[in-house]
């Protein structure tokens, strides 16, 4: 064991050092394994001890010094095989059950040794150095995220990330009109036509629709200040906006029918692509009977609700799927972030699908609900 560590020594000293594995507990615990590695903190090396175990996975960084310790006593009293890897050679140490100790030394495995970062580099859709996140206070004069807007950017980020993977199997014209109903304060508005045009290279004419007119010349002002051309808003209520040509039509978070309002202007105008972010579900939940099989347990509320949420958004799905659209239902970003995470997506396709009106009919009998607003639109 002294030998094994001296190699340890011995890597670190030449700079040949890759990493370190430890394996088979010598009793049964939920620890499985060690791996460490070498990192880089405020211009010091340390050493960064992840332990996996069964469920979850801990990191833990201690000095070179402190690592070494830890190392010579998880293998006096926890695991029986450790392999040390470095850009000259390979060397595996086996304890027996018995206590006998061998070294195996073998090829490297690795030709060159990784980065010491700290963390590996997440890929960002989102350049927080662009100037309109300063300017609605996301980030500071030097792209740094504030505190209190890491989950909001987040959240931004990842919303770039799924229209960014929408779009490459989204068939869209030269020029994309891109319609955004219920735009609020651009947050997502922004970012998007930013990463379109400027990361993309795409041709983009967007507008947001807004009712509220502070929130409008607010984001009309951001535009002209970031040099954002084709980019407008419009005060407008979204039943007024014409459902001509809308390539892409796009409404996050408009509330109850508001987004049926929105779904059935992108589908009138024959858009390729359409994505809906819902928030609340009263319409629905106002026609469910409130005596039914599952009275004792929606009797609570929340219960209730996200019946309501289900129904409601099922629907609209099959709505999509009725005419002509391939429907997707999934989680925007995780509820940590955000508690209104459910995205809708429709892709055109040409292809009406009579079974899903069927089927709609069907859950509106199941559920004793009359009629869902969407229908009425179209």
């Amino acid at each position: 064991m002294e030998i094994f560590l001296q190699h340890i020594n011995n890597s670190l000293s030449a700079n040949t050092f890759v990493k370190i594995t430890l394996s088979k507990m010598r009793y049964r615990n939920a620890l499985r394994n060690i791996y460490v590695r070498l990192i880089e903190l405020k211009g010091e090396t340390y050493f960064s001890f992840v332990y996996h175990y069964e469920t979850k996975d801990e990191t833990k960084n201690f000095s070179i010094k402190a690592g070494l310790e830890q190392l010579e006593l998880h293998l006096s009293e926890d695991f029986r095989n450790a392999n040390l890897f470095t850009i000259e050679k390979n060397f595996s140490l086996e304890i027996t059950k018995k206590g006998k100790v061998r070294i195996l030394e073998t090829k490297p495995s690795f030709m060159e040794q990784p980065q010491q970062t700290h963390d590996k580099q997440k890929h960002r859709f989102v350049n927080p150095n662009r100037p309109y996140l300063y300017h609605l206070g996301i980030t500071n004069k030097e792209g740094r995220i504030l505190k209190n807007w890491q989950s909001k950017y987040k959240q931004i980020d990842k919303y770039i990330e799924i229209i960014d993977s929408l779009l490459k199997s989204t068939d869209l014209p030269e020029t994309i009109q891109i319609v955004d109903m219920g735009s609020g304060k651009g947050y997502l508005t922004f970012a998007l036509y930013d990463y379109l045009v400027h990361e993309l290279k795409l041709n983009v004419q967007l507008t947001g629709i807004e009712l509220r007119e502070h929130l409008v010349d607010f984001c009309n002002e951001i535009a002209q200040k970031s040099g954002f051309q084709n980019l407008n808003f419009i005060a407008q209520d979204i039943n007024d906006y014409p459902a001509e040509r809308i390539d892409v039509l796009i409404a996050l978070h408009a509330c109850d029918i508001a987004t049926d309002i929105a779904l059935a202007k992108g589908i009138l105008s024959k858009a390729a692509l359409v994505v809906a972010a819902p928030c609340c579900h009263k319409q629905v939940r106002k026609q469910m009977p409130k005596e039914t099989i599952l009275q004792s347990v929606l009797k609570h509320g929340i219960l209730e609700e996200r019946q309501a949420e289900m129904i409601t958004d099922g629907i609209r799905a099959l709505m999509l799927e009725g005419h002509g659209y391939n429907s997707k239902v999934f989680e925007f970003v995780s509820s940590e972030h955000t508690n209104k995470n459910l995205m809708i997506v429709g892709t055109k396709t040409n292809q009406k699908n009579d079974t899903a009106f069927e089927q709609i009919i069907h859950i509106k009998k199941q559920f004793g609900i009359d009629y869902h607003y969407l229908e009425k639109l179209l």
